[in-house]
């Protein structure tokens, strides 16, 4: 039998998905000290991330969340890439879920006619680097985000795509 994969908009009976998808990768791969109740966005998704140019979307394995990302809107026809994660064994070209999750998030943020993604991320996570570098954003210095940009307490590089 073959797994379905399938990309598709956040609904909230996919909120446990996400959680158990998202702290292992934080806490036990990156040994990020990280909780859900630190991350206020995955108890909220629809209403912080379902917002104005924003959005979220999920990659399902045969109805099994593996892997999602996030749009926040932040204003001025800009927005933050956040949540991006892919299980362990869907990571890698051949499986191509992180492709597809960006270039989702990417085609709804031409639709919507925004100017710039911007992204944060840890140092730790060098294989994100080469990914969003290979998918056209540039790093950039912290000092050069724009002011609305919601830099997390873990984050050391940042990358912008304008679009």
């Amino acid at each position: 039998m073959t797994t379905q994969l399938t990309v598709q908009r956040y609904q909230p009976c996919y909120q446990t998905g996400v959680k158990d998808l998202i702290l292992p990768i934080q806490n036990q791969e990156f040994g990020i000290v990280i909780t859900a109740e630190q991350q206020p966005d995955l108890s909220d998704i629809e209403n912080f991330y379902q917002q104005g140019s924003g959005d979220f979307w999920l990659a399902l394995a045969d109805d099994r969340v593996v892997g999602c990302i996030g749009l926040k809107d932040i204003g001025d026809g800009q927005a933050a890439l956040r949540k991006m994660f892919v299980a362990e064994a869907w990571r890698g070209r051949e499986n191509g879920v992180a492709g597809r999750l960006l270039q989702t998030l990417i085609a709804h943020a031409r639709e919507r006619q925004l100017s710039d993604i911007w992204l944060g991320t840890t140092a730790k996570f060098l294989a994100a680097h080469r990914f969003y570098e290979k998918n056209g954003f540039v790093n950039v210095a912290e000092a050069a985000l724009p002011a609305a940009f919601p830099v997390m307490k873990v984050d050391t590089k940042f990358y912008h795509l304008a679009l």
